[in-house]
Protein backbone atom coordinates (compact mmCIF):
# COMPACT_ATOMS: atom_id res chain seq x y z
CA UNK A 1 0.00 0.00 0.00
CA UNK A 2 1.53 3.42 -0.53
CA UNK A 3 0.69 6.66 0.63
CA UNK A 4 -2.19 9.13 0.83
CA UNK A 5 -1.54 12.64 0.10
CA UNK A 6 -4.83 13.36 2.52
CA UNK A 7 -3.08 11.31 5.29
CA UNK A 8 0.45 12.30 5.50
CA UNK A 9 1.23 13.88 8.70
CA UNK A 10 -2.01 13.46 10.19
CA UNK A 11 -2.24 12.55 13.83
CA UNK A 12 -4.78 9.47 14.22
CA UNK A 13 -5.66 7.98 17.78
CA UNK A 14 -6.93 4.69 17.24
CA UNK A 15 -8.70 3.24 20.03
CA UNK A 16 -9.17 -0.37 20.15
CA UNK A 17 -11.93 -1.83 22.26
CA UNK A 18 -12.58 -5.58 23.97
CA UNK A 19 -13.90 -7.19 21.13
CA UNK A 20 -12.53 -10.43 19.12
CA UNK A 21 -12.86 -8.02 16.14
CA UNK A 22 -9.41 -6.54 17.81
CA UNK A 23 -7.51 -8.41 15.21
CA UNK A 24 -8.87 -6.21 12.55
CA UNK A 25 -7.94 -3.19 14.30
CA UNK A 26 -3.88 -4.62 13.73
CA UNK A 27 -5.13 -4.33 10.45
CA UNK A 28 -6.21 -0.83 10.38
CA UNK A 29 -2.86 0.36 12.16
CA UNK A 30 -0.99 -1.09 9.76
CA UNK A 31 -2.77 0.47 6.36
CA UNK A 32 -3.05 3.87 8.43
CA UNK A 33 0.65 3.91 8.74
CA UNK A 34 1.28 2.84 5.45
CA UNK A 35 -0.74 5.89 4.24
CA UNK A 36 1.60 8.03 6.01
CA UNK A 37 -0.66 8.84 8.93
CA UNK A 38 0.62 9.33 12.14
CA UNK A 39 -1.35 6.46 14.14
CA UNK A 40 -1.27 6.30 17.87
CA UNK A 41 -2.84 3.43 19.22
CA UNK A 42 -4.94 3.40 22.74
CA UNK A 43 -5.70 0.12 23.83
CA UNK A 44 -8.80 -0.51 26.72
CA UNK A 45 -7.64 -2.79 29.33
CA UNK A 46 -10.03 -5.69 27.60
CA UNK A 47 -8.55 -5.17 24.35
CA UNK A 48 -5.66 -6.36 25.88
CA UNK A 49 -6.48 -9.79 26.22
CA UNK A 50 -7.08 -9.67 22.53
CA UNK A 51 -3.80 -8.21 21.10
CA UNK A 52 -0.52 -7.09 22.47
CA UNK A 53 0.53 -3.33 22.56
CA UNK A 54 3.62 -4.60 20.68
CA UNK A 55 1.72 -5.86 18.10
CA UNK A 56 0.55 -2.17 17.13
CA UNK A 57 4.02 -0.62 18.84
CA UNK A 58 5.20 -3.07 16.24
CA UNK A 59 3.22 -2.04 13.02
CA UNK A 60 3.06 1.67 13.62
CA UNK A 61 6.72 2.29 14.94
CA UNK A 62 5.39 4.14 18.04
CA UNK A 63 4.32 3.44 21.75
CA UNK A 64 0.88 2.33 21.99
CA UNK A 65 -0.96 3.55 25.06
CA UNK A 66 -2.81 1.00 27.18
CA UNK A 67 -4.58 1.84 31.10
CA UNK A 68 -1.43 1.90 33.10
CA UNK A 69 -0.15 4.93 31.11
CA UNK A 70 -3.20 6.82 32.60
CA UNK A 71 -1.22 7.27 35.69
CA UNK A 72 2.80 7.59 34.36
CA UNK A 73 2.67 10.51 31.91
CA UNK A 74 1.10 13.51 33.05
CA UNK A 75 -2.09 14.88 31.78
CA UNK A 76 -1.72 11.63 28.69
CA UNK A 77 -5.28 12.12 28.14
CA UNK A 78 -5.23 15.78 27.31
CA UNK A 79 -2.03 15.71 25.04
CA UNK A 80 -3.18 12.35 22.59
CA UNK A 81 -6.93 14.43 22.58
CA UNK A 82 -6.25 18.01 22.30
CA UNK A 83 -3.14 16.77 19.60
CA UNK A 84 -5.08 14.50 17.36
CA UNK A 85 -6.63 15.18 13.88
CA UNK A 86 -9.45 12.25 14.08
CA UNK A 87 -10.00 10.06 16.67
CA UNK A 88 -11.76 6.77 15.10
CA UNK A 89 -12.62 3.99 17.63
CA UNK A 90 -12.25 0.16 15.98
CA UNK A 91 -13.82 -1.88 17.34
CA UNK A 92 -16.36 -0.14 19.51
CA UNK A 93 -17.42 -2.46 22.20
CA UNK A 94 -21.58 -1.41 24.00
CA UNK A 95 -19.17 -0.41 26.66
CA UNK A 96 -17.01 1.90 25.41
CA UNK A 97 -20.04 3.38 23.34
CA UNK A 98 -21.93 3.33 26.80
CA UNK A 99 -18.89 5.46 28.52
CA UNK A 100 -18.52 7.83 25.47
CA UNK A 101 -22.54 8.23 25.13
CA UNK A 102 -21.91 9.37 29.00
CA UNK A 103 -19.31 11.18 28.95
CA UNK A 104 -17.02 8.74 31.31
CA UNK A 105 -13.99 9.12 32.45
CA UNK A 106 -12.69 6.26 34.37
CA UNK A 107 -10.62 5.12 31.72
CA UNK A 108 -7.52 6.56 29.49
CA UNK A 109 -9.83 6.58 25.85
CA UNK A 110 -13.26 8.08 26.69
CA UNK A 111 -11.54 10.26 28.86
CA UNK A 112 -9.18 11.59 25.96
CA UNK A 113 -12.24 11.79 23.87
CA UNK A 114 -13.59 14.73 26.34
CA UNK A 115 -10.15 16.62 25.66
CA UNK A 116 -10.74 16.65 22.53
CA UNK A 117 -12.85 18.62 19.41
CA UNK A 118 -12.02 16.66 15.89
CA UNK A 119 -13.53 14.72 14.47
CA UNK A 120 -14.81 11.02 16.22
CA UNK A 121 -15.40 8.36 13.62
CA UNK A 122 -16.89 4.72 15.91
CA UNK A 123 -17.14 1.20 14.32
CA UNK A 124 -19.32 -1.00 16.73
CA UNK A 125 -18.47 -4.37 16.92
CA UNK A 126 -20.68 -6.71 19.06
CA UNK A 127 -23.48 -9.16 18.76
CA UNK A 128 -26.15 -8.72 16.97
CA UNK A 129 -28.66 -8.50 20.18
CA UNK A 130 -26.83 -6.31 21.60
CA UNK A 131 -26.16 -3.75 18.75
CA UNK A 132 -30.02 -3.56 18.54
CA UNK A 133 -30.89 -3.83 22.09
CA UNK A 134 -32.70 -0.11 23.02
CA UNK A 135 -29.72 0.98 25.63
CA UNK A 136 -27.59 0.60 22.71
CA UNK A 137 -29.50 2.12 20.00
CA UNK A 138 -30.10 5.17 22.73
CA UNK A 139 -26.37 5.58 23.28
CA UNK A 140 -25.40 5.92 19.45
CA UNK A 141 -28.38 8.10 18.79
CA UNK A 142 -26.81 10.54 21.40
CA UNK A 143 -23.15 10.26 19.90
CA UNK A 144 -24.26 10.99 16.54
CA UNK A 145 -26.69 14.12 18.07
CA UNK A 146 -23.42 15.14 19.39
CA UNK A 147 -21.67 14.59 15.74
CA UNK A 148 -19.80 11.72 16.02
CA UNK A 149 -19.59 9.63 12.56
CA UNK A 150 -20.93 5.98 13.41
CA UNK A 151 -19.03 3.34 10.48
CA UNK A 152 -21.65 0.59 10.03
CA UNK A 153 -22.11 -2.19 11.55
CA UNK A 154 -22.04 -4.57 9.00
CA UNK A 155 -24.31 -7.59 8.20
CA UNK A 156 -23.05 -10.81 9.48
CA UNK A 157 -21.84 -13.89 11.51
CA UNK A 158 -20.83 -13.71 14.94
CA UNK A 159 -18.38 -15.19 17.33
CA UNK A 160 -21.23 -16.65 18.66
CA UNK A 161 -22.49 -18.27 15.56
CA UNK A 162 -25.17 -15.60 15.27
CA UNK A 163 -25.99 -13.91 11.81
CA UNK A 164 -27.25 -10.13 12.26
CA UNK A 165 -26.32 -6.76 12.13
CA UNK A 166 -22.71 -6.00 14.78
CA UNK A 167 -20.03 -7.23 12.73
CA UNK A 168 -16.73 -3.99 12.51
CA UNK A 169 -16.71 -2.81 8.74
CA UNK A 170 -13.45 -4.64 7.26
CA UNK A 171 -10.36 -2.12 7.33
CA UNK A 172 -10.23 -1.06 3.93
CA UNK A 173 -13.51 0.52 3.75
CA UNK A 174 -13.27 1.80 7.45
CA UNK A 175 -9.85 3.67 5.87
CA UNK A 176 -12.21 5.32 3.12
CA UNK A 177 -14.51 6.65 5.50
CA UNK A 178 -11.17 8.02 7.61
CA UNK A 179 -10.53 10.02 4.21
CA UNK A 180 -13.74 11.33 3.56
CA UNK A 181 -13.64 12.96 7.54
CA UNK A 182 -10.48 14.38 6.71
CA UNK A 183 -11.40 16.15 3.18
CA UNK A 184 -14.33 17.35 4.14
CA UNK A 185 -11.97 20.02 5.60
CA UNK A 186 -10.24 20.44 1.96
CA UNK A 187 -10.67 23.18 -0.74
CA UNK A 188 -13.43 21.22 -2.17
CA UNK A 189 -15.90 20.94 0.56
CA UNK A 190 -19.60 22.17 -0.80
CA UNK A 191 -18.63 22.01 -4.37
CA UNK A 192 -20.29 18.65 -6.49
CA UNK A 193 -18.12 16.71 -8.92
CA UNK A 194 -19.49 14.47 -11.50
CA UNK A 195 -16.67 11.64 -12.97
CA UNK A 196 -17.68 9.16 -15.14
CA UNK A 197 -15.74 5.69 -15.27
CA UNK A 198 -15.07 2.89 -16.95
CA UNK A 199 -16.31 1.48 -20.76
CA UNK A 200 -19.47 1.54 -22.12
CA UNK A 201 -21.10 -1.63 -23.48
CA UNK A 202 -23.00 -1.67 -26.59
CA UNK A 203 -25.30 -5.37 -26.68
CA UNK A 204 -25.38 -7.32 -29.90
CA UNK A 205 -27.42 -10.10 -28.69
CA UNK A 206 -28.45 -11.27 -24.75
CA UNK A 207 -24.91 -12.42 -24.28
CA UNK A 208 -22.29 -10.21 -26.92
CA UNK A 209 -21.45 -6.72 -26.76
CA UNK A 210 -19.52 -4.45 -28.49
CA UNK A 211 -16.41 -2.97 -25.29
CA UNK A 212 -13.62 -1.49 -24.97
CA UNK A 213 -10.03 -2.35 -22.75
CA UNK A 214 -11.06 0.60 -20.68
CA UNK A 215 -10.92 -0.64 -16.46
CA UNK A 216 -12.30 2.15 -15.05
CA UNK A 217 -9.25 2.47 -12.96
CA UNK A 218 -8.59 6.74 -13.72
CA UNK A 219 -11.95 7.77 -13.16
CA UNK A 220 -12.20 6.16 -9.63
CA UNK A 221 -9.01 7.54 -9.29
CA UNK A 222 -10.59 10.71 -9.85
CA UNK A 223 -13.83 10.33 -7.91
CA UNK A 224 -11.12 9.27 -4.47
CA UNK A 225 -9.18 12.32 -5.38
CA UNK A 226 -12.19 14.64 -5.21
CA UNK A 227 -13.57 12.95 -2.41
CA UNK A 228 -10.11 13.53 -0.70
CA UNK A 229 -10.46 17.62 -1.00
CA UNK A 230 -14.08 17.35 0.20
CA UNK A 231 -16.56 17.30 -3.14
CA UNK A 232 -19.65 15.87 -2.66
CA UNK A 233 -19.02 12.95 -5.85
CA UNK A 234 -21.67 11.58 -8.19
CA UNK A 235 -19.81 8.90 -9.56
CA UNK A 236 -21.22 7.03 -13.25
CA UNK A 237 -19.86 3.90 -14.21
CA UNK A 238 -19.40 1.67 -16.84
CA UNK A 239 -19.21 -1.85 -15.83
CA UNK A 240 -15.90 -2.40 -14.10
CA UNK A 241 -14.59 -4.85 -11.60
CA UNK A 242 -13.79 -1.81 -9.24
CA UNK A 243 -15.07 -1.16 -5.72
CA UNK A 244 -16.81 2.40 -5.84
CA UNK A 245 -14.90 5.14 -2.65
CA UNK A 246 -16.11 5.14 0.18
CA UNK A 247 -18.62 8.38 0.39
CA UNK A 248 -18.86 8.67 -3.50
CA UNK A 249 -22.99 8.37 -4.46
CA UNK A 250 -22.44 5.60 -7.73
CA UNK A 251 -24.99 5.27 -10.70
CA UNK A 252 -23.95 1.94 -12.70
CA UNK A 253 -24.49 1.95 -16.87
CA UNK A 254 -23.92 -0.35 -19.46
CA UNK A 255 -24.61 1.94 -22.22
CA UNK A 256 -23.43 4.92 -23.95
CA UNK A 257 -27.30 5.68 -23.64
CA UNK A 258 -27.47 4.89 -19.98
CA UNK A 259 -24.56 7.04 -19.24
CA UNK A 260 -25.93 10.28 -21.42
CA UNK A 261 -29.37 9.98 -19.27
CA UNK A 262 -27.21 9.48 -16.27
CA UNK A 263 -24.81 12.48 -17.31
CA UNK A 264 -27.37 14.89 -18.14
CA UNK A 265 -29.28 14.36 -15.71
CA UNK A 266 -26.16 14.86 -12.98
CA UNK A 267 -24.78 17.89 -14.49
CA UNK A 268 -27.67 20.01 -13.48
CA UNK A 269 -26.40 20.55 -9.95
CA UNK A 270 -22.89 19.67 -10.66
CA UNK A 271 -19.99 22.26 -10.18
CA UNK A 272 -18.18 20.30 -12.92
CA UNK A 273 -18.16 17.00 -14.79
CA UNK A 274 -15.05 15.11 -15.34
CA UNK A 275 -15.73 12.74 -18.21
CA UNK A 276 -13.20 9.75 -17.79
CA UNK A 277 -15.15 6.96 -19.21
CA UNK A 278 -14.46 5.62 -22.55
CA UNK A 279 -17.90 5.89 -23.92
CA UNK A 280 -18.46 3.84 -27.49
CA UNK A 281 -18.13 5.95 -30.41
CA UNK A 282 -20.59 3.28 -32.30
CA UNK A 283 -23.32 0.85 -31.40
CA UNK A 284 -25.37 -1.72 -33.32
CA UNK A 285 -28.30 -0.61 -34.36
CA UNK A 286 -30.30 -3.39 -33.89
CA UNK A 287 -29.69 -5.98 -30.93
CA UNK A 288 -30.46 -9.39 -31.62
CA UNK A 289 -33.27 -10.50 -29.35
CA UNK A 290 -32.04 -14.00 -29.26
CA UNK A 291 -28.50 -15.50 -29.36
CA UNK A 292 -27.10 -15.48 -32.28
CA UNK A 293 -26.10 -18.74 -33.68
CA UNK A 294 -22.76 -20.07 -35.21
CA UNK A 295 -24.94 -22.23 -37.39
CA UNK A 296 -26.29 -18.95 -38.90
CA UNK A 297 -23.13 -18.30 -40.56
CA UNK A 298 -20.99 -15.01 -40.04
CA UNK A 299 -23.20 -12.35 -39.28
CA UNK A 300 -23.37 -8.98 -40.18
CA UNK A 301 -23.41 -6.04 -37.51
CA UNK A 302 -24.25 -2.72 -38.49
CA UNK A 303 -23.29 0.32 -36.83
CA UNK A 304 -24.77 3.58 -36.11
CA UNK A 305 -22.73 6.70 -33.90
CA UNK A 306 -23.43 7.35 -30.43
CA UNK A 307 -24.52 10.49 -28.97
CA UNK A 308 -21.85 13.20 -28.27
CA UNK A 309 -22.09 12.87 -24.65
CA UNK A 310 -19.67 15.95 -23.64
CA UNK A 311 -20.95 18.09 -27.14
CA UNK A 312 -24.71 16.99 -25.39
CA UNK A 313 -23.27 18.71 -21.42
CA UNK A 314 -21.57 21.63 -23.44
CA UNK A 315 -24.97 22.58 -24.96
CA UNK A 316 -26.94 22.51 -21.96
CA UNK A 317 -24.27 25.02 -19.88
CA UNK A 318 -24.94 27.08 -22.66
CA UNK A 319 -28.10 27.77 -21.33
CA UNK A 320 -28.25 26.75 -17.42
CA UNK A 321 -24.75 27.32 -16.69
CA UNK A 322 -23.87 24.15 -15.27
CA UNK A 323 -21.74 22.67 -14.94
CA UNK A 324 -18.67 25.68 -14.05
CA UNK A 325 -16.06 23.42 -15.44
CA UNK A 326 -15.87 20.41 -18.00
CA UNK A 327 -13.22 18.40 -18.67
CA UNK A 328 -12.60 15.76 -21.01
CA UNK A 329 -10.91 13.01 -21.62
CA UNK A 330 -8.54 11.86 -25.25
CA UNK A 331 -7.54 8.40 -25.63
CA UNK A 332 -5.32 8.89 -28.61
CA UNK A 333 -3.09 6.79 -30.87
CA UNK A 334 -1.30 8.95 -33.20
CA UNK A 335 -1.34 13.32 -32.90
CA UNK A 336 -2.03 13.53 -29.09
CA UNK A 337 -1.87 17.22 -28.57
CA UNK A 338 -3.36 17.99 -32.21
CA UNK A 339 -6.27 15.93 -31.47
CA UNK A 340 -6.84 16.82 -27.63
CA UNK A 341 -6.43 20.62 -28.56
CA UNK A 342 -8.77 20.18 -31.57
CA UNK A 343 -11.35 18.53 -29.14
CA UNK A 344 -10.67 21.28 -26.58
CA UNK A 345 -11.72 24.29 -28.82
CA UNK A 346 -14.85 21.95 -30.76
CA UNK A 347 -16.66 21.53 -27.67
CA UNK A 348 -15.30 24.41 -25.54
CA UNK A 349 -13.93 22.57 -22.42
CA UNK A 350 -12.17 24.13 -19.75
CA UNK A 351 -9.49 21.14 -20.19
CA UNK A 352 -8.80 18.05 -21.64
CA UNK A 353 -6.46 15.06 -20.12
CA UNK A 354 -5.17 13.52 -23.03
CA UNK A 355 -3.30 9.98 -22.98
CA UNK A 356 -1.17 7.84 -26.34
CA UNK A 357 -3.04 4.35 -25.88
CA UNK A 358 -0.23 2.67 -28.27
CA UNK A 359 2.24 2.77 -24.95
CA UNK A 360 2.33 -0.22 -22.88
CA UNK A 361 2.82 1.26 -19.38
CA UNK A 362 -0.25 4.05 -20.23
CA UNK A 363 -3.81 3.89 -20.94
CA UNK A 364 -5.77 1.44 -20.94
CA UNK A 365 -5.92 -1.74 -17.72
CA UNK A 366 -2.73 -0.57 -16.22
CA UNK A 367 -2.15 1.73 -12.58
CA UNK A 368 -0.15 3.81 -14.58
CA UNK A 369 -0.75 6.70 -16.78
CA UNK A 370 1.19 9.56 -19.01
CA UNK A 371 -1.23 11.78 -19.85
CA UNK A 372 -0.96 15.75 -21.46
CA UNK A 373 -3.08 18.47 -20.18
CA UNK A 374 -4.11 20.63 -22.32
CA UNK A 375 -5.92 24.74 -21.49
CA UNK A 376 -6.63 27.40 -23.42
CA UNK A 377 -5.45 29.85 -21.26
CA UNK A 378 -2.42 27.62 -19.63
CA UNK A 379 -1.22 25.70 -23.18
CA UNK A 380 0.31 22.21 -22.92
CA UNK A 381 1.23 20.60 -20.01
CA UNK A 382 2.97 16.84 -20.50
CA UNK A 383 3.27 15.29 -16.91
CA UNK A 384 5.84 12.07 -16.74
CA UNK A 385 4.63 8.24 -16.09
CA UNK A 386 3.12 8.82 -13.15
CA UNK A 387 0.33 6.26 -10.96
CA UNK A 388 -3.38 6.90 -11.65
CA UNK A 389 -3.71 8.53 -8.35
CA UNK A 390 -1.19 11.25 -8.94
CA UNK A 391 -2.65 11.70 -12.40
CA UNK A 392 -5.73 12.20 -10.40
CA UNK A 393 -4.74 14.95 -7.98
CA UNK A 394 -2.98 16.35 -10.34
CA UNK A 395 -6.17 17.01 -12.83
CA UNK A 396 -8.27 17.43 -9.61
CA UNK A 397 -6.16 19.96 -8.57
CA UNK A 398 -6.42 22.02 -12.42
CA UNK A 399 -10.02 21.27 -11.21
CA UNK A 400 -10.18 23.18 -7.73
CA UNK A 401 -7.92 25.94 -9.52
CA UNK A 402 -10.24 26.71 -12.37
CA UNK A 403 -13.45 26.91 -10.17
CA UNK A 404 -11.43 29.57 -7.28
CA UNK A 405 -10.91 31.18 -10.56
CA UNK A 406 -14.30 31.26 -11.34
CA UNK A 407 -12.90 29.80 -15.08
CA UNK A 408 -15.27 28.01 -17.37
Amino acid sequence: MSEITLLKGQRIVLGVTGSIAAYKAADLASKLTQSGAEVHVVLTEAAERFVSPVTFQALTGRKAYCERDLWEEHVLHIRLGQEADLILIAPCTATTLSRLAHGSGESLLPLLTLASDCPLLIAPAMDAGMYGHAATQANVATLVERGAVLLGPAEGRMASGEVGLGRMLEPHTILGHVRVALGAMEDLAGRTIVVTAGGTQEPIDPVRVIANRSSGKQGYALAQAALDRGATVHLISAPTALEAPVGATVTRVETAAEMQAAVLKAVGDADALIMAAAVADFRPTMAEPEKIKRRSGIPTVALKATEDILGLVAEQRRTSGKPSILVGFAAESQDLVEHASGKLEEKGLSLIVANDISQADAGFEVDTNRVVLVQADEGVQKLPLMHKTEVAEVVVARVSELLRNGVP
